[in-house]
């Protein structure tokens, strides 16, 4: 059965640029004035036909090639068909553009085919920066989930604002909090006296702990547990453990990101916090009474260990460790694997375990990766040494 279309013709995308506020509000299908080329929505889902000249127009690019060529999909630039829009932001993969089916690439604005490419090209001055406004435009457009499911457990003393949406199996515990436009994914649980702010969203299997807080627009992805205990035991003299109470909290602030089985343990006292606008990956460890300061960005597999404190806008690669009760100053950069024991000053750069300054690393490691040569050339030369000795 051919699809049902609407069209709507009361303003031309070839002349603005749409917001994603303004797409947010688009059920229906947009058209250029000469009613050519739709953005085609079907009702059992979404599929969007793109023109050249459509995407040029919304992005502010210049076409190279055919305009009225379409796209309906997206691909890498590698692994592109017909009918796909790919882009070329790296230098590295230039050789692809040369023998990619995808109908239109993002390029940018400065670049030169240096042999004859088949694509539709659309020069841009920041590739990157189209792609994401693209990304956030269809995202806008994807239905938006809503209601309360008969199959989860809402707490009569819960507070859940009438346009949020949860999910089957989601429980909701007395005192808690969900503000307006949240999403509550199936299987997320949310405890006592929990706040989640508005606009953010948490995904199937998240487990808020009692007494936490989390901002607006956050997303915190399936499987991460916020607020679980800190890890803290006193040593008795009989070898056991006396398990110290965790009476603190987990505070979250605004426009933060975390990943996919994440945890961020409670504090024993006060609260463990991360900053606004921090963004984490899968798999990392924040211990009790850590504090992230804003928009610092981790990779997946870091951990911090107890009251140790992060500023903000530093940037911690895959499998950083940091021990406890160090101080990381703002605007640091560590390197993967780096182990940090001792506090850093703002704005250096670590690599290594234990990790020494960008500069010393770098020296260091010339003469790492050389020292079997080294230990040879010292062999022969106590030899040598020897030799001479037994001359004499």
């Amino acid at each position: 059965q051919r699809p049902q279309k609407l069209v709507f013709c009361g303003f031309f995308i070839s002349n603005i640029t749409l917001g994603v506020a303004g797409l947010r509000n688009c059920s229906y299908i947009c058209r250029l004035a000469n009613k050519q080329n739709p953005i085609v929505i079907f009702k059992s889902g979404i599929k969007m036909e793109f023109s050249a000249e459509m995407i040029a127009g919304l992005l502010g690019g210049s076409i190279v090639g055919d305009k009225d060529v379409t796209v309906h999909t997206v691909s890498s630039i590698e692994g592109g068909k017909k009918g796909a829009l790919t882009y070329l932001s790296n230098p590295k993969y230039e050789q692809y553009i040369y023998s990619t089916e995808a109908s239109i690439v993002l390029v940018y604005e400065n670049f030169e085919p240096k042999q004859e490419v088949a694509a539709t090209l659309i020069k841009l001055p920041d590739v990157g920066a189209a792609v994401l406004q693209l990304l956030e435009m269809y995202n806008a457009m994807q239905p938006q989930k809503k209601g309360s499911s008969k199959m989860a457990s809402i707490s009569e003393k819960a507070t859940v604002a009438e346009d949020c949406y949860v999910g089957d199996f989601a429980v909701i515990e007395a005192g808690a909090v969900i503000e307006a436009g949240a999403k509550i994914y199936p299987q997320v649980y949310v405890g006592d006296g929990v706040k989640v702010g508005a606009g953010t969203t948490l995904y199937a299997g998240v487990k808020i702990y009692e007494g936490c807080r989390i901002g607006k627009n956050c997303i915190i992805h399936a499987g991460a547990v916020i607020g679980a205990d800190g890890f803290g035991f006193l040593p008795k003299p009989d070898g056991t453990f006396d398990k110290i109470p965790q009476l603190g909290n987990v505070i979250i602030e605004d426009n933060v990101e975390i990943g996919a089985n994440t945890c961020i343990d409670r504090a024993k006292t006060d609260s463990t916090i991360i900053r606004k606008g921090v963004k984490l990956d899968n798999l990392i460890q924040i211990g009790h009474n850590v504090e992230i300061g804003e928009n610092t960005v981790s990779s997946a597999q870091m951990g911090i260990a107890g009251t140790s404190r992060v500023g903000r806008n530093c940037f911690l690669a895959g499998q950083v460790g940091i021990a406890d009760h160090v101080n990381i100053g703002d605007f640091v950069k560590i390197g993967s694997k780096s182990g940090i024991d001792k506090d850093v000053a703002d704005g250096e750069i670590r690599f290594g375990y234990p990790a020494l300054p960008g500069m010393n690393y770098h020296r260091s490691f010339a003469v790492f990766k050389n020292l079997p040569d080294l230990q040879n050339r010292v062999r022969i030369l106590e030899k040598s040494v020897k030799t001479l000795e037994e001359r004499e």
